[in-house]
């Protein structure tokens, strides 16, 4: 899967001149990235991922407001680059491989310590919660939305009939997934093994058919 770099999505005033150019942005990302995982949150200076990526130091300012922003876009890329939903041909098959697949970035180096440290300081950072919620959550919904399209295709779920109850649903899959997740690789620190994700996926299925029409 291919993206663009998630800092070129974010809002803020048309700027002229030069464009920006997309393999500067990789470049810029993958050395946030590298850097996390050598030095840490503390460690970390956008001074340092310039001269990783070979570019200016007013480069990043240019295109980062900060720190926290600048991990919060290089870690949004890898969730792009790493996180696909393969059909495997039901509903539970597809739930157990995008667990997996999501608790294995969350195992990352650099995933584990770029959330844990953004999230830590999104509590005091509107402007960064803002961010972590239109960089990550809502675009890694797309996953929910694909998975009951694929389950609703099989007849495995009905099709919906309210909008507005089909948003609120697919708004609670993401947020129970992504919680017991989370939870269950940063806090608990126990292993998204296949009897887990298998046990989880038959949870949430029983769930879904229940809330289907709320």
């Amino acid at each position: 899967m291919t993206s663009a770099a998630p800092s070129s999505r974010q809002g803020g005033s048309a700027r002229t001149g030069r464009p920006r150019s997309a393999e500067a942005d990789r470049a810029i990302l993958a050395a946030t990235r590298e850097a996390l995982v050598e030095l840490g949150w503390p460690g970390l200076t956008l001074g340092d991922v310039a001269a990783r990526a070979g570019v200016a130091k007013t480069t990043l300012y240019r295109r980062w407001p900060g720190k926290s922003a600048l991990v919060v876009d290089a870690v949004a890329a890898l969730f792009d680059e790493r996180l696909d939903l393969p059909d495997l041909g039901s509903l539970q098959a597809d739930i157990e491989g995008v667990v997996r697949q999501f608790a294995a970035l969350l195992d990352r180096p650099e995933t584990k310590t770029a959330l844990m440290a953004v999230v830590a300081e999104s509590t005091r950072d509107d402007a960064l919660r803002e961010r972590i919620r239109t960089a990550i959550v809502d675009r890694q919904k797309r996953l929910v939305l694909l998975g009951r399209e694929r389950a609703q295709a099989r007849g495995e779920l009905p099709r919906d009939t309210d909008p507005v109850a089909s948003a609120r649903t697919a708004d609670l899959i993401f947020d129970v997934v992504a919680g017991a997740v989370v939870h269950r690789t940063l806090v608990s620190a126990e292993p998204v093994d296949t009897d887990w994700a298998r046990r989880f996926a038959a949870l949430l299925l029983g769930g879904l058919t229940a809330a289907t029409g709320d």
